[in-house]
């Protein structure tokens, strides 16, 4: 897969696991008779770091890729591992920003 459609995924998973989750935990609140809101804006912030992890596709397996590419010399492989890692992290930031959004909209009408 060529570089730029792997950072799209990554981006789009990290995106899509944080926003999924924090608003299936708000649906789950809602059939608690609990405020929706404070939990998603706690599930979005908790699942920002695990959301990267799945985007990349493992835990420890990006790190020590990264590790082995630069005691080789192939710096190059080892920034496309750090780009991929910064792809999900935008994607897992900017779906925690989008549920902020949607929580503070929905406490201010």
């Amino acid at each position: 897969m060529p570089l730029i459609s792997q950072l799209i995924v990554n981006f789009f998973v990290a995106f899509g696991v944080v926003l999924g989750g924090a608003m299936l935990g708000g649906v789950a609140s809602v059939l608690m008779l609990q405020p929706p809101t404070v939990q998603m804006l706690n599930l979005a912030e908790k699942m920002k770091i695990w959301a990267m992890v799945a985007a990349v596709g493992g835990t420890i397996d990006p790190i020590r890729y990264i590790e082995n590419s630069f005691a080789e010399g192939h710096v190059s492989m080892a920034g496309k591992q750090i780009l991929f890692i910064i792809s999900a992290f935008i994607g897992a930031q900017l779906g925690t920003s989008l549920i902020q959004m949607i929580c503070k909209s929905g406490t201010s009408s």
